[in-house]
C-alpha cells in the first residue's frame, strides 16, 4: 500500500466515508487522501464504486457514514453558499460530457464557469460574451488542439473533439481540481490515450489534481503515478503505478457469478 500523502495541502479526504444507497454498500468506509497537485486513476469493474467516490470528492453526494473534505473544506460543516463556492473550483467532466449540443463551441466552454458566474451571469455571458472571454476560450481550445471549432456548433462535432471541449470548459471554470469520469469511453484506444496524456500534461502545467476513472488498465497505469483499485465498493490496492503488476489487476476484474449479477446497475455506483 502507498503511504497517503502528508502536510496541510491535501486536495481531497474521506474519513471512514461511505455511502449506501438503500441496501447496497455503494462505498464501504473508506479513508483516503488526494494531495493538491496529485494525478490518480481509479480503476475497477463497472459498478465498483469509481462514479461514487467522484460524486463524494465534488460533494455531489453527502456520505452516509464518515466524513468527507474537499478543497480545505469539511463538507457537511458548509453552508449552501459556501459549499457552492466549493463546488465551483472542482471541474467535473462526466462520463457522457455534458455539453449541449445546439450551442456553439465557444458557448459549451462558456458554460463551465457556471458556478461562479450562477445562471443569470452565464445566460449574460451566453449573449453577450466579451472580447476577453473570447480571445480566452480561443486560447483555451488551441491549447486542447481545436481552435478551429470556435464557432462551429457542438452537434457537428467528432466524438474526440467534444471530449476536448469538455477539457477546455473545465479548464475555464479556473479549478482547482479536475474529476473525470470515464471520460474516454466511447472512443478509440488511440484517441483516449491522447485525450489522458492531454489531461494528464494540463494537470502537470496548472497544479491542478486529477481524479481520473478508466476501465483501460494500461492506459491508466502509462500515465497516472497512483492508481486506486475499487470492487464492489472496497478499496483493493491503493499503489504507486509502476509498483503493481498484472497479478493485482487480475484479481481485480477476477469477478464471480454474483458480482457478474450484480454488474449491470455499475452506472450507478
Amino acid at each position: 500500500m502507498s503511504v497517503p500523502p502528508s502536510g496541510p495541502q491535501v486536495a481531497f479526504e474521506l474519513e471512514g466515508a461511505g455511502c449506501r444507497y438503500g441496501k447496497l454498500d455503494a462505498l464501504v468506509p473508506t479513508n483516503l487522501r488526494i494531495a493538491s497537485g496529485e494525478r490518480l486513476g481509479l480503476v475497477g469493474p463497472s459498478g465498483s464504486g469509481k462514479t461514487t467516490l467522484l460524486r463524494l470528492l465534488n460533494a455531489t453526494v453527502q456520505p452516509t457514514s464518515g466524513r468527507v473534505s474537499a478543497l480545505g473544506k469539511r463538507i457537511d460543516s458548509l453552508s449552501a453558499q459556501s459549499l457552492r463556492a466549493v463546488r465551483s473550483r472542482i471541474a467535473t467532466i462526466p462520463q457522457h460530457l455534458g455539453l449541449v449540443p445546439n450551442l456553439r463551441v465557444w458557448q459549451n466552454v462558456a458554460i463551465g464557469r457556471i458556478g461562479r458566474r450562477g445562471f443569470a451571469g452565464t445566460l449574460k455571458d451566453l449573449l453577450f460574451v466579451s472580447k476577453h472571454s473570447l480571445e480566452e476560450i480561443h486560447e483555451l481550445l488551441e491549447r486542447v488542439g481545436i481552435e478551429e471549432k470556435l464557432f462551429a456548433r457542438t452537434s457537428q462535432l467528432s466524438g474526440g473533439q467534444r471530449q476536448r471541449v469538455a477539457v477546455a470548459r473545465a479548464l475555464f471554470q479556473k479549478p482547482q481540481a479536475i474529476l473525470a469520469d470515464e471520460p474516454v469511453s466511447s472512443v478509440d484506444p488511440a484517441r483516449a490515450a491522447s485525450l489522458v496524456a492531454l489531461l494528464n500534461d494540463l494537470a502537470e502545467e496548472h497544479n491542478l489534481t486529477l481524479v481520473i476513472s478508466l476501465h483501460n488498465l494500461e492506459l491508466a497505469r502509462a500515465h497516472l503515478p497512483r492508481l486506486i483499485g475499487l470492487r464492489s465498493g472496497h478499496v483493493q490496492f491503493d499503489q504507486d503505478s509502476a509498483s503493481i503488476g498484472d497479478k493485482l489487476f487480475d484479481d481485480l476484474y477476477d469477478l464471480s457469478g454474483s458480482e457478474m449479477l450484480e454488474d449491470g446497475g455499475g452506472e450507478h455506483r
